[in-house]
């Protein structure tokens, strides 16, 4: 259970209501996890979900390669909800199984597509030094190009506040779902 309350369609303010039916007709198709806890701030969610949807739907990246950062992103924060959310997403984008496996058990996968390897070095990099080096840098760009490059920093950091927003005010998997990642 979550520490804020689900709203209540029914019972929120014209603005809540605004961006809750603008979310749910959009890609997602309905309203959970952090999209539910932004709500309580109707501004933040309107603006926070527009960034979203671009991030995860409109950018230049291929959905296996935007799976790819979710999942390395919700296992760096050991955000449950969003490895929940997104393993199933990424399975069906053509990440492959062995990849998930690894980077949920905290190893480097074995990459069989470079493009998955330089996401992954980027990802990593920003997570755990805060920076990107010269030849992470360099082969990320030779391997997606600049576009893609900016776009992935800006999936990353969109999926950070996800993380921090579904840890901090303890948004869980459903009830009767275990818990998938440990440590």
């Amino acid at each position: 259970m979550s520490r804020l309350p689900d709203l209540d369609v029914g019972q929120m303010s014209p603005a809540q209501r605004r961006v809750h039916d603008e979310i749910a007709a959009g890609p997602r198709g309905g309203v959970a996890g952090p999209l539910a806890v932004w709500l309580h701030s109707p501004d933040l969610a309107d603006r926070a979900q527009k960034l979203g949807e671009f991030a995860r739907f409109n950018s230049s990246l291929p959905p296996r390669l935007s799976e790819l950062a979710i999942l390395v992103t919700a296992r760096h924060w050991r955000a449950q909800y969003e490895w929940f959310a997104h393993e199933p997403f990424a399975l069906k984008a053509g990440l492959g199984p062995e990849v998930i496996t690894a980077i949920r058990e905290r190893r480097r996968p074995i990459f069989s597509a470079r493009d998955e390897e330089a996401v992954y070095d980027l990802a990593i990099s920003l997570h755990e030094n805060h920076a990107v080096g010269v030849d992470t840098y360099r082969t990320a760009v030779e391997r997606l190009g600049e576009t893609m490059v900016v776009d992935l920093v800006g999936l990353l950091g969109y999926y950070v506040l996800v993380a921090m927003t579904l840890n901090t005010f303890e948004v869980a998997v459903p009830d009767g779902v275990t818990p998938p990642l440990r440590d």
